[in-house]
């Protein structure tokens, strides 16, 4: 893991991101369509280490950005060319637009500075959305990717994030996927090749002291 200030000079507060990705109560909450991967991230500690690093964004000032991934009750402009599509769509639970599903689960507090991105289509919270453009508006330099899956949306995101010019960081413990010893594996050989991996802890610590306004 890199030092602790290499990670400091990173995670200025006033050119930093925090991304939260799915952490939607239709994903993560207690009537999760993936029951497997909510367990997961309730499991490891994951979902409650985001709320962490959000109270503490908050705290610092810290810009967070929610990406939610949602649908249309009638399908229109959504993903049908992969089977993870395809088998969403045969699910008890449905990302519908509007419903308590796309809401950000408990325990994440959502702010009213924060900004809620969604989705209709696609596997990434960054390409195709309004990601990008707001991080450029913000003077964001650092992203720091936290949430749901390890298997999809997060290297989908920490890929796109770099590959737009973004520094990404993730913290290893506020991340999730299924089964649970493939988030370790993927972060190790994937992950770490591209991004700033770190911990919950080693953010909040960077994040500690005065709020500071974003300008």
């Amino acid at each position: 893991m890199p030092s602790r200030e290499q990670v400091a000079e990173q995670l200025d507060p006033a050119t930093t991101v925090l991304l939260t990705v799915e952490c939607q109560q239709g994903v993560v909450g207690p009537d999760s369509a993936l029951p497997e991967l909510a367990k997961e991230a309730s499991g490891s500690g994951a979902l409650h280490h985001v709320a962490r690093l959000v109270a503490a964004a908050h705290e610092a000032g810290v810009q967070v950005l929610h990406a939610v991934a949602e649908r249309r009750p009638d399908g229109r402009g959504a993903n049908h060319n992969a089977r993870l599509f395809r088998a969403a769509g045969r699910l008890p639970v449905q990302q519908h637009s509007g419903t308590t599903a796309v809401r950000i689960a408990a325990p994440i507090e959502v702010a009213d500075e924060d900004i809620v991105v969604r989705r209709l289509h696609g596997l990434s919270p960054i390409a195709g959305t309004d990601v990008d453009a707001l991080l450029r508006n913000l003077g964001c330099r650092t992203l720091v990717v936290a949430g749901v899956s390890a298997n999809v949306a997060i290297p989908n995101a920490v890929f796109d994030a770099v590959n737009l010019g973004y520094t990404a960081v993730v913290p290893s413990d506020a991340i999730a996927g299924v089964p649970a010893d493939y988030t370790p594996v993927m972060i190790r050989h994937t992950l770490a090749l591209v991004a700033t991996v770190t911990t919950t802890h080693d953010v909040l610590d960077c994040w500690q002291g005065p709020r500071r306004a974003r300008s």
